[in-house]
């Protein structure tokens, strides 16, 4: 028919965005530490300054506010020491590590009663990790209608592999060698 597309056009209802103006410098480059620099490891090692929005030390991490966020209350759990993966930590900073961010999650629950959590790490420049030789932990607070991650596309994802065929392939990868099948 003329005068319509393949697809439907949408009307943009501001009342459905999520203007983040203080991520903007960050994602155009603008504001990209040196490529030596670790900001992390920066706080790390300063003193209990404020712009470094450390909010809790351990014997072997800290825990800071993300400083572009995916909501409020966004915190990552550091190693103190300069570490790409948790099997490069120290074996006392691992066990410290898992109890560590469900203290974090607890104290978060009660600051802000959020609806959920997103947990994770990014380990590689390939996974999203905005500082590939520091591993770091993301304990993120979500509510309904939140604006989960921003997707490039809405509601779309592309997964190459049949999940039924990766399924067996790491089922494999975990049995130990003496029960893999042939």
């Amino acid at each position: 028919m003329p005068g319509t597309s393949a697809t439907p056009e949408r009307s943009l209802d501001l009342h459905q965005v999520l203007f983040t103006p203080w991520r903007y410098a960050y994602i155009t480059g603008e504001q990209k530490p040196a490529a030596d620099a670790c900001f992390l490891c920066a706080a790390a090692q300063a003193s209990e300054e404020p712009e470094r929005l450390v909010v809790h030390r351990t014997a072997h991490h800290l825990v800071l506010l993300n400083r572009h966020p995916y909501s409020s209350g966004h915190l990552m759990v550091a190693p103190l020491v300069h570490a790409g993966c948790p099997e490069m930590a120290a074996p006392a900073a691992r066990a410290e590590l898992w109890p560590l961010v469900l203290r974090v999650r607890a104290v978060l629950e009660r600051a802000y009663a959020p609806d959920g959590f997103n947990l994770g790490i990014n380990l590689g420049s390939a996974a999203g990790a905005g500082v590939p030789g520091h591993f770091h932990f993301h304990v993120v607070p979500r509510w309904r209608g939140d604006s989960n991650f921003m997707a490039a596309i809405g509601d779309v994802r592309l997964v190459p592999e049949d999940p039924l065929a990766a399924r067996e392939r790491l089922r494999r990868l975990f049995a130990p060698a003496e029960e893999t099948p042939a």
